[in-house]
């Protein structure tokens, strides 16, 4: 599979979903647990259909629940693989939901799932390469790879963080310092 290249839309996966009063929370709008759900599901569905095989949650970044959504409205979450490495992929999904009665869209979440390839013995598996078609596709890529060198940076690891090479970062915060008698200029 290591010389296999896709279309981003050959493995792209769209659900739609009806909102009932039973995905409420007390506030009477839909659960932010139940919409992370039905995002792990279509990023698993839209990861194993790239890869061919069973994947797992890595971790999932930047999720951002922009409006919130109604009881009776359609959900319908769109994924497509925005970067793949050698056994992980970026799925980033959009959340939409439609009021049925007006046919009113408003863009409700994104985010970004990191999935990883796996055989039956729980190795990691060689994910097939991109091909990237658009100016869309190629923004995703770079911007999901940007975020991924980011990460690996480790700026603030907990096992090399040195803070006082960092105090000066924190004067722009409303935060007061009760650290070993530091202070912010």
């Amino acid at each position: 599979m290591s010389d296999i290249h896709k279309h981003i839309e050959e493995s792209q996966v769209t659900i739609s979903e009806l909102m009932l009063p039973s995905h409420a929370n007390f506030g009477g709008k839909i659960h932010g647990g139940y919409i992370l759900s039905l995002m792990d599901q279509i990023a698993f569905a839209c990861a194993a259909k790239h890869s061919k095989h069973y994947c797992i949650t890595a971790s999932v970044d930047t999720v951002n629940f922009l409006k919130p959504i109604e009881v009776g409205e359609l959900v319908t979450l769109r994924a497509s693989v925005n970067y793949v490495g050698n056994t992980s992929m970026i799925v980033g999904i959009r959340v939409e939901a439609e009021n049925i009665n007006t046919g009113a869209i408003k863009h409700c979440n994104s985010s970004y799932f990191t999935m990883v390839a796996k055989d039956e013995n729980g190795n990691g598996m060689k994910v097939p390469g991109l091909i990237l078609d658009s100016k869309i596709e190629i923004r995703r890529f770079l911007k999901s790879a940007s975020r991924l060198a980011l990460k690996k940076q480790g700026k603030f690891h907990e096992t090399n963080f040195e803070v006082e090479k960092h105090l000066h970062e924190l004067k722009k915060y409303n935060v007061i310092l009760a650290y070993k008698g530091y202070k912010l200029d």
